[in-house]
């Protein structure tokens, strides 16, 4: 005969904290933390504080934490994009020696690449602004193209003004000129394109600008009711706004590389090949 007995009547009960269920992860037990971060503070920054305090807390050698979530997300599209970056100047620089035939000329570009990403450093720590993975390295990325374009131009131009010279005194291709002739090549070259380097550059930064600072219009209403609806800021802010000023910092600071650091380099390295020619 079956008898319904009550289970509280042979056990004993009590309230406790638990877990409703056990997760894992690669067979290891696995608790998951979650956590928002307040409006005005920058998630990345609080997560790199709480990592100094975790690294100083003792605890068990049976247990680990990581930090998962955007962050890890971050770090694999910050991985990626550094890839894609590499593997973008490599290509530039392959299609710069092909077109100068020449291993020289492309180092100088790269240094004037190099230093322009210090530049984009420099503004995004001067002007407090946050590295936001995605959309800075894909400025960095633009910039990139930017640089190697009005490098080439002057350094191209420079180039062709020696050609001619050489032309006119009769000398072979592979001849050397005067260290005062190659001065006064890389100055006129550099004079004649002073105004195509500036043009692009101040062009590209007054139509990044909008984007930078969210400058939005309404062309529908302008038309329909003369009111064009201006406002700054929106949503579109957020994802632009970063690749904007990072394109914005590193060209201001890479057209002054391109006009002084370019053509000084250029003619170190020529000056160089007179004194081993000699």
């Amino acid at each position: 005969k079956l008898l319904k007995i009550p289970i509280g009547s042979v056990v004993s009960k009590r309230n406790v904290a638990s877990f409703s269920s056990i997760k894992r992860k690669n067979l290891k037990r696995v608790i998951t933390i979650y956590s928002n971060v307040l409006e005005g503070y920058n998630a990345t920054e609080i997560v790199g504080k709480m990592q100094s305090l975790m690294d100083g807390y003792q605890i068990p050698n049976t247990l680990n934490f990581n930090f998962t979530g955007e962050q890890e997300e971050q770090a694999k599209n910050l991985d990626f994009l550094s890839r894609a970056l590499l593997i973008a100047v490599a290509l530039i620089l392959l299609i710069i020696v092909a077109q100068f035939n020449s291993i020289s000329k492309p180092i100088i570009i790269l240094i004037a690449i190099i230093l322009s990403f210090i530049g984009v450093l420099f503004g995004i720590v001067g002007f407090g602004d946050d590295f936001v993975v995605i959309m800075t390295m894909m400025g960095i990325i633009s910039l990139a193209g930017i640089v190697v374009n009005n490098a080439i131009v002057l350094m191209d131009y420079t180039q062709l003004l020696i050609d001619r010279k050489k032309e006119e005194l009769g000398l072979e291709e592979s001849a050397l000129l005067s260290r005062e002739e190659y001065m006064t090549a890389i100055i006129e070259g550099g004079k004649a394109r002073l105004r195509p380097v500036l043009l692009t550059a101040i062009t590209t930064i007054l139509g990044l600008i909008p984007l930078a600072i969210g400058f939005n219009l309404d062309f529908f209403g302008l038309f329909t009711e003369f009111n064009p609806n201006i406002y700054f800021g929106g949503d579109n802010t957020i994802f632009w706004e970063p690749m904007s000023w990072t394109i914005i910092y590193g060209l201001t600071f890479a057209t002054f590389l391109t006009l002084v650091i370019v053509p000084v380099l250029f003619y170190l390295l020529n000056r160089a090949k007179i004194r081993f020619a000699e």
